[in-house]
């Protein structure tokens, strides 16, 4: 039988950020686990069943006889709330990190020789798809995995193992939260610094493109003010380096002719389906399959190990000593599985390229000197890639003639990805990832 809080969260859950199975008719809301964590305070995890499949979700609920105006944004009912907004409720987080408590099912942790101050107040921040990040203080940032998947996180995995490293490019971990899912150990949530003087990547390569758009015309990308490309070989040097790190902290391994053949099957089969969806595709079609048809002769080996998995100027932060790769979990929505699976290097390579042609000509999609403005769009874009390829191989990233094939039909492959998506989303800029396709970029 469903319970009076089983309704309440029915009608609650589906109008979050974070709920995966947006489109979806919802079935049922079952709560399979309900700790209490101190007055006013539960971690809860429900099963939302959605055409007979079942996805878990993690909450933090708070109760208040009165619910003050501060918190109305994260009402569930007249009494309960989701408490992740209340920083009179989230302390007990680094309270029980840093006791490595155990609470019911539930294991608080920390990283074995870091303390943890317990006085910082939270502030949820960002506007996160899939999960929810509370800052605290200007010391902390931890992410509550929303949408639960039984395992551990490839994020958890990487940066605690990168850390033990002494790696410049992670964000120092400091704590993590645990608890058994279907007989496996399940990342509930991470804490790592905070970087409070950090700039995104993404903004600081925008800033750049704007400064150029707005230089008098035939003044160079190298000239404008803003040239972002010694960034650029900066952060091609650290992500080297961060690959270099998971090649010695995990398992490596090659992979043979017969291998890369069914790799350039699978894209191939992926171009396709998306020609299927948006046939606009379907005139560069020749050209990615050109691309992969050069993949399928290659005969190997084919170096493979952990990579990031979703790598972009958004996934990046620089600080003033550096650049910081976050968000090491792999690409959303894929098996824990398939994040976790070895692979080219060079498809971290091949997304921050696709990045850096997003940054680029995303800004010209409502502009009516588009056409006028394309040009210098390929310019910057071109100026940044080779920038950060010489930074890769400067830093010791494998970048040899014949990687050249792989990494053509990596980038390639992600443009497809991108063109369905942007039909999905932002029917307005398809034309970003068709450009890919050109032989002009």
């Amino acid at each position: 039988m469903t319970t009076a809080f089983e309704e309440l969260l029915t009608g609650w859950i589906t109008r979050q950020r974070w709920f995966a199975g947006k489109g979806r008719a919802l079935e049922k809301v079952t709560v399979v686990s309900d700790v209490p964590l101190g007055p006013g305070l539960r971690h809860v995890i429900v099963a939302v069943r959605q055409n007979g499949h079942d996805d878990r979700y993690q909450l933090l609920i708070g109760e208040r006889e009165d619910i003050p105006a501060r918190l109305a944004h994260a009402r569930i009912d007249t009494t309960v709330y989701d408490a992740v907004h209340d920083a009179d409720k989230t302390g007990f987080i680094l309270d029980a990190m840093a006791r490595d408590a155990e609470v019911g099912p539930l294991r608080f942790r920390h990283v074995p020789g870091e303390v943890i101050d317990t006085s910082p107040r939270s502030l949820v921040i960002g506007a996160e798809q899939s999960n929810t990040s509370l800052v605290f203080g200007d010391s902390y940032i931890c992410k509550l995995f929303r949408r639960l998947i039984p395992g551990v996180n490839p994020e958890l995995e990487i940066v605690t193992a990168l850390a033990r490293q002494g790696s410049q490019h992670v964000a120092k971990p400091y704590g993590w939260i645990e608890i058994d899912l279907d007989g496996q150990n399940t990342t509930l949530a991470i804490m790592q610094e905070f970087l409070t003087a950090a700039s995104d990547g993404w903004a600081l390569a925008l800033t750049s493109v704007r400064d150029l758009y707005a230089s008098m015309p035939g003044v160079p990308a190298g000239e404008a003010g803003g040239d972002f490309a010694a960034e650029a070989f900066r952060l091609g040097a650290a992500t080297a380096q961060v690959h270099r790190e998971l090649a010695a902290a995990f398992p490596t391994g090659v992979i043979e002719a017969p291998e890369i053949k069914r790799m350039a099957e699978t894209f191939r089969n992926r171009l396709e389906r998306a020609v299927a969806e948006v046939p606009e595709l379907g005139d560069h079609a020749a050209v990615a399959h050109e691309a992969f048809d050069r993949l399928a002769d290659v005969t190997g080996p084919v170096p493979v190990q952990r990579v990031h998995g979703d790598y972009h100027l958004g996934q990046v932060m620089r600080t003033p000593t550096d650049w910081v790769i976050l968000d090491f979990e792999g690409e959303p929505g894929q098996p824990l599985e398939e994040r976790r699976a070895l692979s080219s290097p060079l498809r971290d390579v091949a997304g921050m390229l696709r990045s850096f042609d997003y940054a680029a000509r995303h800004l010209l999609a409502d502009r009516e000197d588009a056409a006028e403005l394309a040009p210098r769009a390929r310019e910057w874009s071109q100026r940044n890639r080779m920038s950060f390829l010489d930074g890769y191989a400067d830093g010791g990233g494998r970048l040899h003639d014949d990687d050249d094939v792989l990494l053509r039909a990596l980038e390639l492959t992600k443009a497809v990805y991108e063109v369905v998506y942007e039909a999905r989303n932002r029917p307005t800029w398809v034309p970003i990832p068709l450009s890919a396709f050109r032989d002009d970029g």
